[in-house]
Parts: structure tokens; sequence; C-alpha cells
């Protein structure tokens, strides 16, 4: 990577125009992660455990809560498996946020980032390369929990195009909480704290919502909170796009518009969280 980046600044130092500079900051951003994948083939065990647990997750709720919780219509224990399979997917794709974290604390501890301050890079970099890495391995993870879903009974009911535009709103959505799990990490003192912070409010975002059972069954407050909750939209939204059972929608608007709630909330996510890693990272690499 030195060997990169050291020649930046010869060539950027005659366009600093802001064209130039998001050029060089993609750049650098790409370099970053092509840094952070070239650690999986070393730690492969990373891979590993990061996929297991999703197996783990779809076996156990397809088998375990298949025939505990019917779907209208259709009472057979494949009905919930298709219901299952995309609260399966948002869950896993959004505890990859706190993976990120913990990596972004990791390279703070060890002190990388005060050796990547020396170089003449973007600040952005840093935080775009762990982020996009990480939304690159969630590509794998959700092809192998898509395999698996299709070996427990889950099937994909609509056309191509509606079935790709479900994956990318879902790995979208991973991409965004990854910078809430960045922030995080450059604000936690080291990586026991990253992964506490990172899964202590994920996983009450993910069991509050629709990805496992349905709302009717919460108590009222409870629901409103739930339709609200950025993850029921995506869930509700890759349902649809999948054509999988999705009978308990409400009248409100975000269940009326899943897929639209699920781009708002992936923009607001990344307005807010974006910046806020960004500026933490120059107020901690500036020290």
């Amino acid at each position: 990577m030195t060997a990169t980046t050291s020649a930046l600044p010869a060539a950027a130092a005659g366009s600093t125009g802001p064209i130039s500079r998001l050029r060089w900051a993609v750049h650098d951003g790409l370099v970053v992660t092509k840094r952070n994948l070239l650690q999986i083939p070393r730690v492969p065990e990373l891979l590993v455990f990061s996929t297991i647990q999703p197996v783990m997750f779809v076996l156990l709720f397809a088998f375990v809560f298949g025939g505990a919780i019917p779907i209208p219509g259709d009472p057979s224990p494949n009905a919930y498996r298709e219901y299952l399979m995309a609260g399966i997917f948002v869950q896993t794709i959004a505890f990859n946020g706190a993976a990120t974290g913990v990596g972004m604390a990791d390279d703070m501890q060890k002190g990388l980032v005060d050796r990547f301050r020396s170089l003449p890079m973007a600040r952005s970099a840093v935080l775009a390369g762990r982020t996009t890495s990480d939304l690159i391995r969630s590509v794998l993870i959700v092809v192998i929990m898509s395999v698996c879903g299709l070996l427990v009974g889950w099937r994909i009911e609509t056309g191509f195009w509606s079935a790709l535009f479900a994956y990318v709103l879902i790995l979208a959505f991973g991409f965004a909480v990854s910078w809430v799990g960045a922030y995080i990490g450059l604000v936690v003192p080291n990586t026991e704290v990253a992964n506490t912070a990172g899964f202590i409010w994920l996983f009450p975002l993910t069991f509050l919502s629709n990805a496992f059972v349905p709302l009717q069954g919460m108590p009222p407050w409870l629901q409103t909170i739930a339709i609200w909750n950025p993850v029921s939209s995506v869930v509700a939204a890759a349902r649809e796009l999948f054509g999988n059972p999705n009978p308990f929608v409400g009248d409100t608007f975000p269940e009326q518009h899943s897929i639209l709630m699920s781009i708002g909330w992936i923009v607001v996510l990344l307005a807010i969280f974006a910046p806020l890693a960004i500026r933490r990272y120059r107020l901690t690499t500036s020290r």
C-alpha cells in the first residue's frame, strides 16, 4: 500500500478540484478495501465463523419454529420457512455492522490508523475501505445463506429483477449499518467494548421487528415501535420482492410502502453516520 499511495501527491498536486479529490478518495478507498480483503485467506477463520452463524439461524428457526408459527392460508412448515428467510437475511447483514465496528476498533488499538495517517491518502479512505470490504464479504455470506435457504424449502416466487432488487436492498441496508458500526468502533476504547456496543443495539433492533414473528402478537405500543423499525421495513420489502408470504401487512404507511421506507432508512443512516464517522476519524487521527 505504501508504494501505491506514495505516488499520489505528485499526481494530485496539479489538480485539487472536487472531481480530482473524489477520484483520489475512491482510489484510496479501493486500496484499503483490497488490504482488508487480503486478510480473509490469511485468517480464514474470520469467514468460516461469520458464515456458520447465519446457517445455524436458518436451520434452528426453520426446523424449531417452522411448525410453531402458522401462516394464514398455508399451515405447512414450509410457509414459515419462506416467511423466515427475508428476516434471516436482514438480521445477518445487520449483524455484520457490529463486525465493522470491531475491525475499526482493532485497527485503532493496534496503531494501524496512525500509520495510515502518515500516508498521503484521503481521510475517508480507511472508513470507506472497511465498510466496502465488509459489504463484499456480506455478498458471499448472502450467497451461502441463499443456498441453505433453498435446501430447507425457501423459494423465490418472483422474477429475476425483483429478486436482484431485494438482494441489493438488503446489502445496501447492511452497508448503511456498517457505517454505524464504524462510528461505534471509533468512539469506543477497544475491541471488547466495540463487540458489546455493536450488538447491544442490534439485538433489540432485529428482534423487535417482523423478522421472525408477526407484529400482531405484540402489545399495541410495541407494535408502533416495530412498525417504524427500519429492519421491519427492509424485511417486508424483501418479502414482497421475493414473493414470499407476508399476510400480516397492516394499513400503516411503513407497512404499505415498505420499499420506499427501506430506501429512505438507508439514505438517512448513511446521511447521518457516514459524516459522523469521517468527522470522528479526523478528530481521532489529528491528536
